[in-house]
């Protein structure tokens, strides 16, 4: 798909931005990199679109050699998300969705079934086609972002710290998202960040630079297990999860099998004999074949019981959840940054199959943090 082959950018006084990298990637590969400010990731991206131009070196998309290319139509074919989003705010949705179609000379009706097309992927209906950027919320407006970038169908998409602005959990959203539309799409990603959290958890490979050149290229358990040298474990941090554990993986291995449950057609006062019995706050309420509903918990209950009198009443359908193949080092990090107690694990079919909580996770909390240490002091 893309192709570095012995690639420079050297400025005004001999400053190599990017020193002689080279890097195969291929179609449908979600690839990150990172490095400290400076280190020449956004210039060796911005070389694939010809934003910059490489000093030496080729780069190959598809085979061909992009500097042959015309650049204006290069651009076109390819994808590009930035972090200040960019969005018109004269033009409606469906215009800065449409953009690069229309540059395209796709016809109109071809352009707005696109621009509804692509505003499903991210459950928005077609009402938001006729607003304009200030009426949406940010994540909104990234989330347009990143759809105009794939309106016109492009094989590779560039992504220059899209989701650096937001806050943690719209960020966290975000990037669940984003992950799963390219894994439906195959599309392949460019993706440069300054934070390793966003590159472990996105990226298929890492490739960490520094003064421009790549330090280590490998996946994020490649590397959390066998850092290339000192600079690569003082950057992605020693105390991230699992480089003490890495045989603890997915939430399937550490989930309590468990939780308690009970059905929407049982009565709060069901519910509360429930909890009492189970010691718990809080239920999860399945079908009879034990698909998620959703969840009660005791405030929920104290205050709508003078109102409603069945756990259906109150479900709270919306909660987070994740699937059991989920990686464990995600999931904690979503519990701690979104402030979850709990996080319920289905299956491919949403059925109940084990629950993620704090205290199941504490273990492996301490020892990725204290190691094999003995005789830790915690006072």
């Amino acid at each position: 798909m893309l192709i570095f082959d012995h690639v420079y950018k050297t400025y005004k006084g001999g400053k190599k931005a990017v020193n002689d990298v080279s890097l195969k990637i291929e179609r449908g590969e979600f690839i990150v990199f990172i490095g400290p400010s400076g280190c020449g990731k956004t210039t060796t991206m911005k070389m694939i679109n010809r934003l910059i131009e490489p000093s030496e070196g080729t780069i190959y998309l598809e085979g061909k050699d992009i500097l042959k290319e015309d650049a204006v139509l290069l651009r076109r074919k390819i994808g590009y998300v930035i972090q200040q989003i960019g969005l018109f705010p004269h033009l409606t949705i469906q215009e800065n969705i449409s953009l690069v179609p229309k540059l395209l000379k796709w016809p109109e009706k071809k352009r707005r079934a696109r621009a509804a097309e692509l505003l499903k992927l991210v459950d928005m209906d077609n009402e938001y086609l006729e607003r304009y950027p200030h009426e949406l919320s940010g994540g909104q407006q990234q989330r347009i972002g990143v759809l105009r970038a794939l309106a016109a169908e492009p094989q590779l998409i560039l992504m220059d710290e899209p989701f650096g602005a937001l806050d943690p959990i719209t960020r966290d959203i975000l990037q669940d998202e984003f992950k799963h539309l390219q894994q439906t799409l195959g599309k392949t990603i460019i993706f440069v960040t300054h934070d390793m959290d966003e590159a472990i958890k996105l990226a298929d490979r890492i490739v960490i630079m520094r003064d421009g050149q790549l330090v280590q290229v490998g996946s994020p358990d490649d590397i959390l297990r066998n850092p290339a040298n000192e600079f690569v474990e003082d950057f992605i941090g020693k105390e991230r999860l699992l480089q003490s554990r890495p045989t603890i993986q997915t939430v399937e291995q550490v989930m309590n099998l468990h939780p308690a449950t009970i059905t929407a057609d049982k009565s709060l006062t069901d519910a509360i004999r429930l909890m009492k019995e189970k010691r718990v706050d809080s239920l999860l309420v399945v079908d009879e074949n034990k698909v998620l509903q959703g969840r009660i918990d005791v405030e929920m209950i104290d205050l709508k019981r003078k109102k409603a009198s069945h756990i259906e009443d109150i479900l709270e359908k919306n909660i987070f959840t994740v699937p059991k193949t989920a990686l464990l080092r995600d999931t904690v990090r979503k519990i701690l940054t979104r402030g979850h107690k709990y996080v319920p694990v289905v299956d491919e079919q949403y059925r109940l199959v084990g629950i993620v909580t704090r205290a199941s996770l504490a273990d492996i909390v301490y020892d990725s943090i204290w190691g094999e240490e003995e005789n830790v002091d915690l006072k």
